[in-house]
């Protein structure tokens, strides 16, 4: 299951742009890491690269290494849909699908992936991903109802369901509670400490006060000014990135001086 992420020498580019250059990072498994930094300084771009996602984007593409245990996601004759099924993705907006119920929402990347499944199987798949976004107890008798007739909230922790349905190494989360209110919000950070006992997770976050209470490591990213790429400034657990930094960009982060 949970498996251990290392980026070597990455650069990201669109099309001549640089956006991200030259990150170095360890990220180990069953544990959660936030990123953090202001806006466009290449979080979401980095993250992105770790389950292939940004190469959805024309002219995306990157230099440099990415290995899930050892094996490098970008070698020769990876396929990219293999590498998203093994690193799942949680997006910043709640996207179930609007017309599939609730059931087919978290079957969807099963099915999409080519799995056949008996029914009872299906039924028990459904349950144990409901139950592991911890929301089965408040939709079971609705199954059949749309996905999109949840709250804001109860989407989220859906689209949670979908991604563990599949049964991937790691979770990539990017903003995952910035469209929720704070009750909604709460639900997701405790389920992220109940969801890294089995998965390594990565959380893009703007909010400092979750990545305090969420993560244990913290990636702090910073940008030079528009236009220039972003760089991974400092790593470190994240009771030392918020109390003790070593680098006085991070401090003045973290303590509210800028972005």
């Amino acid at each position: 299951m949970s498996k251990r992420i290392e980026a070597t020498d990455l650069n990201v580019y669109y099309g001549d742009f640089l956006a991200v250059e030259g990150v170095n990072i360890e990220i180990e498994p069953r544990t959660v890491t936030a990123f953090i930094g202001p806006s466009g300084c290449g979080k979401s771009t980095f993250l992105r690269t770790l389950n292939r996602m940004h190469e959805v984007i024309p002219g995306a593409r990157v230099t440099g290494e990415v290995l899930l245990d050892g094996d490098n996601l970008y070698a020769p004759g990876v396929d990219p849909v293999l590498v998203r099924r093994q690193v799942g993705m949680v997006f910043q907006r709640p996207n179930p699908f609007p017309t599939m119920s609730i059931r087919d929402n978290v079957l969807a990347g099963v099915k999409l992936n080519g799995g056949r499944m008996s029914k009872s199987d299906q039924d028990d798949l459904v349950e144990r991903s409901l139950r592991g976004a911890n929301l089965w107890n408040e939709v079971k008798d609705r199954l059949d109802r749309p996905g999109s007739s949840l709250s804001g909230g109860q989407q989220q922790r859906l689209c949670i369901a979908r991604a563990v349905a599949v049964q991937p190494d790691v979770i990539l989360m990017d903003e995952p509670c910035s469209a929720l209110d704070p009750i909604s919000t709460l639900a997701i950070e405790d389920l992220i400490e109940e969801l890294k006992k089995e998965y390594t997770i990565v959380i893009v976050t703007h909010n400092m006060q979750q990545a305090t209470r969420v993560s244990d490591k913290t990636a702090f990213f910073n940008i030079a000014g528009t236009g220039k790429p972003g760089h991974l400034i400092e790593y470190d657990d994240t009771s030392v990135i918020f109390s003790n930094p070593k680098v006085k960009a991070t401090e003045d982060y973290v303590s509210g001086r800028f972005g």
